[in-house]
């Protein structure tokens, strides 16, 4: 079996895969009885899952010439084709809908972004809310893969702030690895890596939250959605959740994974060694939690706002601060999970709509090589870093940075790749930005709808704006921009780039 799965191209394998989940909501609208839903979703797999064997058959002797092509090739690709796939048992299953919103709902899932063009829960079924969940969970574990499989190797996704080494080059690690290991086998060894922990702390938060009193399916799909930090839920935000705080605890607890990749197994080249409690990602995060959470509670008596409730006053403030403290944390994963405190956190600090905070924890993002999206704290860090060193050398001329050899590296090679990938970054803001402006969205909702999708942060658009951004009342133009960019924000612009330069496809 292992011998089958390494000589078969990883676009088919992904392929394959992709149909044979399909069968997990068919049996769920089975037992439901459901039978439209089920049929819909069996009948797409087993279409699907014999396409792939019949190319399986055709393309298992192939060997590809240039492997790290074959690598960039597979990633990119899987994001053009695989939404398409996971778009076809939605068409069938709900009649109501075009293959474009579809579609768009896929590549929002699969990107982990999280954006929804079906606001109506009511409107899709129990199977299709599942079916969404796991997409997204799906994508979450193949951002996981890729992140060490394919991007570390090329010091590409945040790992060139660590190494010092040019973005998208091949270094000599790299070089070993290809010369032994065929994309298949290096994806392969990751998954069964990661998997098993994947997939046992999403079963872990879903126990959790089926003690604390929710339903089965409330309890999975927010499960999968926090371990992803899609932010996919059966309502839009954590109304739902019958478990109240105690709930929201146990899913906080489980979005700090997003803030480390030493969280998990499978750590990546250049990644510091130092104790947990030094690591850069971990104490930036800490630093911009504890900041945010303060502003918006201590805006109560800062801006002399007074608060007046008829139910147990004294509680107030306590359901304020988690209120403010869980959305930050939830939007610096790129989650976008709003606590049901956020109205009282809203009420308390006196702003309405605090977006400007929401969109710039969004843009920060999560820690390196993990599900979050953003900018990264990683390179946050560096370009701090840099700049802490810069202030020292105006007052110190002849002053020697110390720190050892990674610090010093993390402030000029990582610093210097750090702001390459921080003005692309605002480039590709500007652009789609321009393109959506081109067909009549006005300034402020196009700036959030792109924020929304680069930084995979699709709930910004129901928060971050003045008035909620409806993705449903877009237009087909206007959501296949957001769809590319939602891509572009999950493969990062600099990767991208990177990969389209002469120097990365040698040899």
């Amino acid at each position: 079996m292992r011998d089958l799965l390494l000589r078969t191209p990883l676009l088919v394998t992904l392929c394959m895969l992709a149909g044979a989940a399909m069968l997990l909501p068919a049996l769920h609208a089975s037992v439901l009885n459901e039978d439209r839903v089920a049929r819909g979703f069996f009948y797409s797999g087993i279409i699907v899952m014999i396409l792939s064997l019949m190319v399986q058959i055709s393309t298992q002797n192939r060997r590809p010439r240039n492997v790290a092509r074959s690598l960039l090739g597979s990633l990119v690709a899987s994001y053009v084709i695989l939404p398409l796939i996971f778009a076809l048992p939605i068409v069938q299953a709900v009649p109501d809908t075009s293959f474009g919103n579809a579609w768009f709902e896929m590549v929002s899932c699969f990107t982990t972004t999280g954006a929804t063009v079906y606001e109506d829960p009511s409107r899709l079924s129990q199977a299709i809310h599942f079916w969404r969940a796991l997409v997204g969970w799906l994508g979450g574990i193949y951002i996981l893969v890729t992140a060490s499989a394919i991007l570390a190797p090329m010091n590409l996704g945040g790992i060139e702030v660590m190494s010092g080494r040019v973005p998208g080059r091949n270094t000599s690690g790299l070089s070993q690895i290809t010369q032994v290991a065929e994309p298949s086998e290096r994806f392969l060894r990751y998954t069964v890596l990661l998997f098993p922990i994947y997939t046992g702390l999403t079963m872990l938060l879903w126990l959790a939250l089926m003690i604390l009193g929710e339903r089965n399916l409330v309890a999975l799909v927010h499960a999968m959605g926090t371990l992803s930090t899609s932010g996919i839920s059966m309502s839009g935000d954590l109304d739902v959740l019958t478990s109240g705080i105690p709930g929201e605890v146990m899913i906080f607890v489980f979005l700090l994974v997003a803030l480390s990749r030493r969280f998990l197994p499978g750590g990546v080249a250049g990644m510091s060694a130092k104790p947990l409690y030094q690591d850069p990602e971990i104490r930036l995060a800490s630093v911009v939690f504890a900041m945010v959470t303060l502003i918006l509670f201590l805006r109560h008596w800062i801006g002399s706002i007074s608060v007046e409730s008829a139910e147990t006053p004294s509680l107030d403030w306590l359901r304020a601060l988690w209120g403010g403290a869980f959305t930050a944390i939830s939007f610096l994963t790129t989650t976008g999970y709003e606590s049901g405190e956020w109205v009282e956190a809203q009420y308390w600090s006196g702003l309405t709509s605090p977006g400007l905070i929401l969109a710039g924890l969004a843009i920060l993002g999560g820690g390196v090589a993990t599900t979050a999206g953003g900018v990264k704290l990683l390179r946050v860090y560096a370009l701090y870093r840099h700049g802490e060193r810069e202030l020292e050398r105006l007052i110190h001329p002849s002053s020697v940075g110390g720190a050892g050899t990674e610090a010093r590296r993390i402030r000029r090679e990582g610093a210097y790749s750090a702001w390459l990938f921080f003005m692309l970054f605002a480039l590709s803001i500007a652009v789609c930005v321009a393109l959506i402006a081109l067909f009549g969205v006005d300034f402020e909702s196009a700036l959030v709808l792109t924020l929304s999708a680069l930084t995979t942060t699709g709930q910004l658009a129901d928060l971050a704006a003045s008035q909620p951004v409806t993705y449903s009342s877009l237009s087909f133009e206007v959501k296949t921009i957001l769809g590319v960019t939602m891509v572009v924000g999950r493969l990062e612009t600099l990767a991208i780039l990177a990969v389209l330069t002469p120097a990365a496809w040698q040899r």
